[in-house]
């Protein structure tokens, strides 16, 4: 009894002394994970507050006073942008720059520059967010002009469309827009009252209307089929290519003759769209109920010269002007607006007037505007 007790006792020692090696083992390997973990949160941490560090935003500056801009569409050149110049002379340039998100900085000179005749009244890339068309860029100004750009960032003109060929002078076009889903559709409006729908794959007129009593200012397409333009008639209209022999007049300026400078229509709620009159607020249509706004933002203390629905939201704008604001307004309430109106719930200053705006459809925490000789890019 006394050895099978001594036994026992040993054993009850080794034992004892095995499970605290384990323990050791686990104490150990449960620190290590504690400190991998530590670690890891530190890490997330540091990401964190460089995330926060990171400039809200950057800043081109181009060798000249720049109008016309827009965001690339493409998912692999996310921080790609378009610039036109506005020079008072005939040879002006386009430049396209990318933002360097490692140093956080664009180029000090362009990746790649080219002349355009006459300053670009309107610049786009192709929205092809699929990347299963060639990259292509298309300015207006005294023609519609579509150019692709190439793998080693050089830039060709591909087709120049003229639907006046019996003419030595054109009118000049004011604006145009790409549709989002038929590709090869562009249309663009002219001082000459029309409206042209391009084919740009046959490089050929699809439709041509007369869309207004005076110069068209602007066009903006609404779906596959439709689209909307103002006029210096102080009109909105709206035309239907499967029914072209009618419009119909969405709103009309309280005093006469006020021209209607530019137009947005909301791409994720297409019951809205918004306008800009001259020397007034902006103005939010509804579709449905004609000639009646559904809201004025009246924030401004200057003309406005541009606006952009935000590309994620049905209920967010940007709109910019001459008081060298940016504002951004939530119109989720505009159907019951406040007492007083609707106030803006982000506001930016500028160094100057506001000659563009463009909020980027593929990153749509970004906004981009353009004053003076600066390109800037702002995160939202």
């Amino acid at each position: 009894r006394a050895r099978r007790a001594r036994r026992a006792r040993r054993g009850r020692r080794e034992r004892g002394a095995r499970f605290e090696r384990r323990e050791g083992v686990g104490r150990e390997r449960g620190t290590r994970r504690a400190v991998k973990a530590r670690d890891e949160r530190r890490g997330r941490r540091a990401r964190t507050m460089n995330a926060e560090k990171r400039a809200e935003i950057y800043t081109y500056e181009a060798p000249w006073m720049i109008y016309a801009c827009n965001w690339s569409v493409r998912q692999d050149k996310r921080f790609r942008l378009a610039l036109g110049s506005f020079v008072e002379e005939y040879s002006n340039k386009v430049e396209i720059i990318t933002l360097d998100e490692e140093t956080g900085e664009f180029p000090k000179e362009a990746q790649c520059s080219f002349t355009h005749p006459y300053p670009c009244t309107k610049i786009l890339f192709i929205p092809d967010k699929e990347c299963t068309k060639e990259d292509l860029l298309a300015t207006t100004g005294d023609y519609l002009r579509i150019w692709q750009v190439q793998d080693d960032n050089t830039v060709q003109m591909k087709s120049l469309l003229n639907n006046n060929k019996s003419s030595e002078f054109c009118a000049p076009l004011t604006s145009f827009d790409w549709n989002e889903t038929k590709l090869q559709r562009v249309g663009t409006s002219s001082i000459d009252t029309t409206c042209t729908i391009w084919d740009i794959e046959r490089e050929c007129v699809d439709t041509q209307l007369i869309a207004h009593d005076k110069e068209v200012y602007d066009i903006a397409w609404g779906g596959p089929e439709v689209f909307a333009s103002v006029s210096a008639d102080g009109s909105v209209r709206v035309f239907d290519l499967r029914d072209k022999d009618h419009s119909t007049i969405i709103y009309e300026s309280q005093t006469p003759d006020t021209p209607l400078l530019r137009l947005g229509w909301n791409k994720q709620d297409p019951r809205y769209m918004a306008t800009i009159c001259m020397d007034s607020p902006v103005i939010i249509l509804d579709i449905r109920f004609p000639t009646l706004p559904v809201a004025e933002l009246q924030s401004h203390r200057a003309s406005v010269n541009t606006l952009a629905w935000a590309p994620h939201s049905s209920s967010h704008m940007c709109t910019a002007g001459d008081d060298s604001q940016a504002l951004i307004w939530d119109l989720s309430s505009m159907n019951q607006p406040p007492e007083g109106g609707l106030d803006p719930i982000l506001a930016y200053s500028a160094g100057a007037e506001i000659n563009q705006l463009q909020w980027s459809a593929s990153q749509p925490d970004w906004i981009s505007i353009a004053f003076r000789n600066s390109l800037q890019i702002l995160r939202v």
